[in-house]
């Protein structure tokens, strides 16, 4: 039987701070989102991706990668979206098989709306409290991390 790695006491310190880091984050930006735009952050991220994609739509299946969500978490709310207008499904037009989601002239909006003061929070929150050489480590840090949980990821 293999002896368990424990944790050094360093790294123990680190961990609880990054997992508190981890856990606090998302709803700290959820609060700002929810109390200026009406949005989830997880919803943002997908209107986000959907403005910097060519000809704003991404197939469902590239979309759940880039918004780091399941295919039925996205669909779910891709579903909320097209409710509210900001965002259409369509059929891919290559072979028809699959969806596409488009971000609507509305949806559009609502991103330029929302991203002021949503970079502005994500700013002070976590830019904010680093220097520019902690800023590259962070960066460095979170591609290792990022290539470990899922190593055919383009970090």
């Amino acid at each position: 039987m293999e002896e368990t790695r424990w944790l050094t006491d360093e790294q123990q310190r680190a961990w609880r701070r990054f997992a508190a880091v981890v856990m606090q984050l998302p709803g700290t930006l959820d609060t700002q989102l929810q109390q200026d735009a009406h949005l989830t952050h997880f919803g943002y991220w997908v209107l986000a991706m959907l403005s910097e994609a060519e000809g704003r739509a991404l197939r469902m299946s590239e979309l759940a990668t880039l918004s780091n969500g399941s295919q039925s978490r996205l669909s779910h709310l891709v579903g909320r979206l097209e409710e509210r207008g900001w965002v259409r499904r369509e059929r891919t037009p290559e072979d028809g098989r699959g969806y596409v989601a488009v971000l609507t002239d509305e949806g559009y909006r609502k991103v330029v709306e929302t991203a002021p003061g949503h970079v502005e929070k994500v700013r002070s929150v976590v830019f904010d409290a680093l220097t520019p050489e902690q800023v590259a480590q962070l960066d460095e840090i979170s591609a290792a991390i990022l290539s470990r949980m899922n190593p055919a990821a383009d970090c």
